[in-house]
């Protein structure tokens, strides 16, 4: 099971029509760095520019897309990213969730079936700051994080069509 952890509602179902498939489909390779991009991109699409910002709050408010915006690579930045992971005793595991998640460096925080159940990723603008935000999560908790850094990268490009 991969979940989002703290997140125990169930998520609606949500109707997207066939212009909603174009926007998340047409979407997926990229979106124009330009003066006007949502006018570029909808131009591509065959909409009208506010069409495309109202679906997209509509899409992601519904939850039918989790999220729309950039991917920001912490690391050419200056910063850093690493994955970590907790053993969380099940009946503790929604105060554990509400502590990690009100961390601003977590980025994504899942509930997986493991030993290891809570695996979340720190992205952190001073790659010191990875092993202060640990510590206080262990702090808070009471438990052991373990982390674990990134050895190599790969790019894999994930594209879903809808």
């Amino acid at each position: 099971m991969n979940r989002p952890a703290g997140k125990l509602t169930e998520t609606p179902v949500v109707t997207i029509d066939e212009i909603d498939r174009k926007i998340i489909n047409g979407l997926q390779g990229g979106f124009p760095i330009s003066p006007r991009p949502y006018l570029d991109a909808a131009e591509k699409l065959g909409i009208e520019e506010q069409e495309l910002i109202t679906r997209l709050a509509r899409l992601t408010d519904t939850g039918a897309l989790s999220r729309f915006g950039p991917l920001y690579n912490a690391e050419r930045a200056g910063g850093a990213v690493t994955l970590a992971a907790i053993e969380v005793p099940q009946e503790r595991y929604e105060e554990v969730a509400a502590l990690v998640n009100a961390h601003d460096e977590v980025a994504h925080n899942y509930e997986r079936t493991h030993t290891l159940n809570m695996w979340f990723v720190l992205a952190v603008e001073d790659p010191e700051d990875i092993e202060r935000v640990n510590a206080v999560i262990e702090e808070e908790t009471g438990l052991k994080v373990l982390n674990m850094p990134k050895l190599e990268e790969y790019f894999l490009e994930l594209k879903l069509e809808v």
